[in-house]
């Protein structure tokens, strides 16, 4: 079977990319931008920095805000409603994986109305267009949205978190820059941080996984562990490495799948409103080494990328272990709590794992794996 890889038409990377923007939009004949950024980065002047070089140049646009952390059916369908009575021609998408999963969601369904119903898209929706143009600008340096042909949106009523994989939603554009980060306060810097190393890891030990995926997801571990303990204290030179790794990263997993730390992690965020970053964080080491035997020498290359020094002295196993404490020293090192204990109620444990095994990441998982697995797993953690 042929192997595919789709990646954005274009991509900025580096400070003063975002100067890019208005530009390859004039370029193109759009009039009016339909700009989707979450009301925190509002607030703080992050998506002014983008709309000040669109006042500048005399482009007009209108500002989507009604987005919540883990973006919902309503914000979707809100979202269409506004980019309608807008009469913006482009999407420009500001923010974390929540801004450009609306803004994806809201680009496909403008095209393909009779997806409408916003449950229709889950899975591998057969759309037919293209998603409206967009612009994809991250904020914080972990989801990779920007390249990727994913997003996740949460049903509230049946309290689930569905992905929805489309070639048709990925941006045509990225605009990675570092500068549009700086203001990440540490605790997001590390959890979304530790996102895009659990994409990294997942997408390289996933079933799906091949040459030219392996390519960017061990390159995406090495700077994440050079480079994320710095974003998390501020640094240019962190920020600008963690900007880098994450995207890199994205171009491995939306093509190959990951695995079920997203799994978890999709109904920890479903039924407690978990940050992504977090609750993938907590679950990696946990789900690293219950995987590991199932992953052949890739934990001794994870664990090398990882700074892990002497590995090819060590035996498989000691090498698997050597790649598993490497990752928990880090999330430790960023912050991230060691356990569930503050956030999973017992009583729902048998609904997480319904919901983390009907997820649709879990076929990815390079172990095959059940319910009551996938419940023992939340339980070690509690």
């Amino acid at each position: 079977m042929a192997n595919r890889i789709v990646l954005n038409t274009i991509s900025y990377h580096g400070k003063g990319a975002i100067d890019n923007i208005v530009p390859e939009l004039t370029a193109r004949g759009y009039q009016k931008a339909f700009v989707c950024s979450d009301p925190d980065l509002i607030r703080f002047g992050v998506t002014k920095k983008v709309t000040d070089l669109m006042d500048k140049a005399g482009f007009a646009y209108e500002i989507y805000s009604e987005i919540k952390p883990n973006p919902t059916i309503e914000n979707v369908q809100t979202g269409v409603k506004a980019f309608t009575a807008s009469g913006a021609d482009c999407i420009v998408a500001i923010g974390g994986g929540s801004s450009m999963d609306t803004a994806k969601a809201v680009g496909i369904i403008v095209n393909n109305p009779e997806f409408a119903d916003v449950r229709s898209l889950e899975g591998v929706a057969p759309t037919k267009k293209h998603a409206v143009f967009t612009i994809a600008v991250p904020t914080t340096a972990g989801t990779a949205a920007e390249v990727t042909i994913n997003y996740v949106i949460t049903d509230v009523e049946k309290k689930r978190k569905f992905v929805c994989v489309d070639t048709n939603d990925i941006p045509e554009i990225a605009v990675v820059d570092p500068d549009m980060m700086s203001s990440m306060p540490k605790g997001l810097t590390a959890s979304t941080g530790m996102d895009a190393l659990t994409h990294a890891i997942e997408g390289y030990i996933t079933k799906g996984a091949w040459e030219m995926t392996d390519m960017f997801h061990i390159k995406a571990i090495e700077l994440i562990a050079r480079y994320l303990r710095a974003a998390v204290e501020g640094t240019p030179e962190g920020r600008e490495g963690m900007a880098l790794a994450q995207y890199i990263a994205g171009q491995g997993f939306s093509n190959v799948g990951l695995g079920i730390v997203h799994s978890m992690a999709h109904a920890l965020g479903a039924v407690y409103d978990t940050p992504h970053g977090i609750a993938n964080a907590i679950l990696l080491p946990a789900i690293m080494a219950y995987n590991a035997p199932c992953t052949g020498e890739k934990y001794r290359e994870i664990a090398k990328a990882m700074g892990v020094e002497n590995v090819d002295a060590m035996s498989l196993e000691q090498a698997r272990q050597a790649a598993c404490r490497a990752v928990e020293q880090l999330g430790a090192d960023v912050g991230i709590p060691a356990d569930l204990k503050q956030i999973v109620k017992r009583e729902d444990l048998q609904f997480l794992a319904e919901s983390a095994y009907a997820d649709a990441c879990r076929p990815g998982n390079p172990r095959d794996t059940s319910v009551e697995e996938i419940k023992a797993l939340y339980e070690s953690l509690i």
